[in-house]
């Protein structure tokens, strides 16, 4: 509270003395502790697109949504906090901290339910690209459709081998363009789940490049690329003012020169 790092969802700072009211968010913000030395920014973002109830950013590879670890200061949101002044903003979606490219953001809570209902109730188109390995594949459409549990370290995902509970990951992926024994590939999710596009992508036999985590853990090594996808594209009607929104992203991916 000294600090003024707690406040309301509405930017109101909070100090020993403030009244309770019922039925409102008090935010914190972490601080990372000086021997964990957070890393410096050597990568930005771009705001793509900013109104009175939405911003829409373009991230960059390696840099977190929210707040983890000792990526506090250089993590998007509270860059795009810093950026702006808008202390309530907040991600209606997620990305992978490897993962480049589109995020939502509500300005302020009013609006936050409304945008969130968009990928919940999956009436927002989403477009990922990805270059990764092409083995031999025989076919250039797969709809990859399962159930996807938590594995083995708990951050890792897995297809579930029992054929019982319905399917709760759904993508349809499109070869592209192939190269040097690469492939481009676009991922249409229709489904959210925790690293779905990259457990999909393994089980076709095309994991991601740059992927360290599936289809198996492996230690990153010197010139390993970032993981090669990039959430693209994002299209919906702006559930406010009714308007078809279109975002694409800037962001590049590592494709072979031929």
């Amino acid at each position: 509270m000294a600090g003024h790092r707690i406040v309301l969802d509405d930017g109101t700072i909070l100090d020993a003395d403030s009244p309770y009211r019922h039925g409102v968010t008090v935010l914190y913000s972490k601080e990372v502790p000086e021997e964990m030395h957070e890393p410096s920014v050597d990568v930005e973002e771009t705001i793509l697109y900013w109104d009175a109830n939405i911003i829409v950013a373009d991230k960059p590879h390696g840099m977190v949504v929210t707040p983890a670890g000792n990526q506090v200061e250089r993590s998007l949101l509270v860059r795009l906090q810093n950026h702006t002044g808008l202390t309530a903003l907040a991600p209606v979606h997620r990305l992978d901290r490897e993962t480049a490219g589109i995020v939502l953001f509500a300005i302020h809570a009013d609006a936050r339910a409304q945008y969130h209902r968009l990928f919940s109730e999956r009436i927002v188109e989403r477009e990922y690209l990805a270059i990764a390995k092409l083995n031999n594949l025989d076919q250039y459409e797969w709809h990859v459709k399962n159930r996807l549990e938590q594995s083995e370290p708990w951050y890792r995902r897995r297809i579930a081998e029992s054929s019982t509970g319905e399917a709760n990951a759904i993508t349809r992926i499109t070869l592209l363009e192939s190269r040097s024994g690469l492939g481009l590939f676009r991922l249409r999710p229709e489904t959210g789940k925790k690293h779905q596009l990259r457990v999909h992508m393994a089980s076709i036999g095309s994991p991601i490049t740059g992927d360290l985590l599936y289809p198996e853990i492996r230690m990153k090594q010197d010139g390993d690329p970032p993981l090669q996808l990039l959430a693209y594209r994002l299209w919906f009607i702006d559930p406010l003012s009714g308007e078809p929104r279109s975002f694409k992203s800037a962001q590049k991916l590592l494709w072979p020169v031929e």
